[in-house]
């Protein structure tokens, strides 16, 4: 970090920067700003504008209801649930060494619904025109290149040689998060050595409004349902494996598709184009700096077999507006050293503790040893049959 200039050609300092416009660090802009902090939001590139003649994004999130209840309080999530998304109410979890499965059912938890599959791009688009008229300022396309720690605030120097001062900055500018690295917060974890191909398929059968997940020795394979029918898939492979699928032709892809989802909804019929991303598990050492915090993926990154690194992102912008309401409201400094721990204190616990549980889980569904085998089918039809327990867990999974 470097000393910037002090002259403020943005006029005076505001209460908040969030840097990163994607889904999290949208949301959180725009729930500080309804919060009553003045905020500004900054962004390299503008997401491309949703169209409903469009064909669905690769990228889909399932938004868990702890997620929906925060876009709803937002005024977003009404015009997402019109433009395409797909209530999903049941999940069938299968192993496909021991057979052993279990079912979630939302009629069993008491709701009418476990989520819901949203494209990425639909709700970031959402979030976005939402900004201004809450009366976010809207910077894009704006970098930050360095930042200094004053006593009362952070100046922020901008790629375009202007300043901005604010009370608090908040980093949710991705796993590689440039200014966690400039804030010299340090991270741990792991590469998983395996990549996630993603995909919309067409099936024979209808995915009836259920999340499909079959635990393969080679990794985990989800077809989750998508509003116009079709099912996106989300197929952990190891990274040799991946390439190989990944060249597949289409009848090929279709075909040993077809084997890895035991033809739970029948033949694969057609598939849009593939993509692949790698994957990891990646946490921050801590999640606060002097007047700074950390948000979504540049705080944490997760296996996605259990969809959840949106939804604990989403959970990490309702505890800090929580946490600087609360702080405001009792006349403290919303940027003090000890709110923001606060912050970073209960979240970090409840991200490591989710991020090392959808660890394990990775890590148990991966033995081939038929002992272990044995024993993971075992627990798995215990746990079908204790509905105790079982609905924690889909408590738990839904943020509540």
């Amino acid at each position: 970090m470097r000393t910037v200039p002090a002259i403020q050609r943005r006029g005076p300092a505001i209460d908040i920067a969030v840097v990163g416009g994607g889904m999290v660090g949208a949301a959180a802009a725009l729930a500080l700003s309804r919060a009553g902090f003045s905020t500004a939001l900054l962004e390299a590139r503008a997401p491309l504008e949703w169209q409903a003649q469009d064909d669905v994004d690769l990228r889909v999130v399932g938004l868990a209801p702890s997620s929906i209840e925060l876009l709803d309080g937002l005024g977003v999530w009404t015009s997402i649930r019109k433009a395409r998304a797909c209530p999903y109410t049941h999940m069938h979890v299968w192993d496909a060494e021991s057979g052993a499965a279990i079912d979630f059912d939302a009629a069993d938890e008491g709701r009418d619904l476990l989520g819901y599959i949203v494209e990425n791009n639909l709700v970031q688009w959402a979030l976005w025109q939402a900004l201004e008229p809450a009366g976010v300022q809207r910077l894009c396309p704006a970098t930050v290149k360095d930042f200094e720690v004053r006593s009362d605030r952070i100046v922020l120097d901008l790629a375009d040689q202007e300043s901005l001062s604010v009370r608090l900055l908040v980093a949710a500018d991705g796993a590689g998060s440039p200014l966690r690295q400039r804030a010299g917060i340090a991270t741990h974890g792991h590469d998983y050595g395996q990549r996630a191909i993603v995909a919309h398929v067409t099936t024979e059968r209808a995915h009836e409004g259920t999340a499909w997940q079959r635990f393969l020795p080679t990794g985990p394979l989800a077809l989750l349902p998508l509003a116009d029918g079709r099912s996106s898939v989300v197929w952990s492979l190891p990274e040799a494996e991946a390439r190989r699928v990944q060249g597949l032709d289409e009848a090929a892809f279709l075909a040993e598709l077809g084997l890895a989802s035991d033809f739970r909804l029948g033949r694969i019929i057609a598939s849009t184009p593939r993509a692949a991303f790698p994957l990891k598990l990646q946490l921050a050492d801590t999640y606060q700096a002097d007047r700074f915090v950390l948000l979504g993926d540049a705080a944490h990154a997760v296996h996605p077999l259990a969809g959840q690194g949106v939804n604990l992102g989403l959970r990490d912008v309702a505890e800090l507006r929580d946490t600087l309401v609360a702080a405001r409201d009792e006349g403290r400094d919303i940027a003090g050293a000890h709110i923001l721990r606060r912050y970073a204190r209960r979240r970090r616990s409840a991200d490591t503790l989710d991020a090392y549980g959808f660890d394990a889980l990775a890590r148990i569904y991966a033995w081939q040893s038929m002992p272990l085998v044995t024993a993971r089918g075992f627990g798995v039809r215990l746990l079908d049959r204790l509905t105790p327990l079982k609905r924690r867990i889909a408590a738990h999974a839904a943020g509540h």
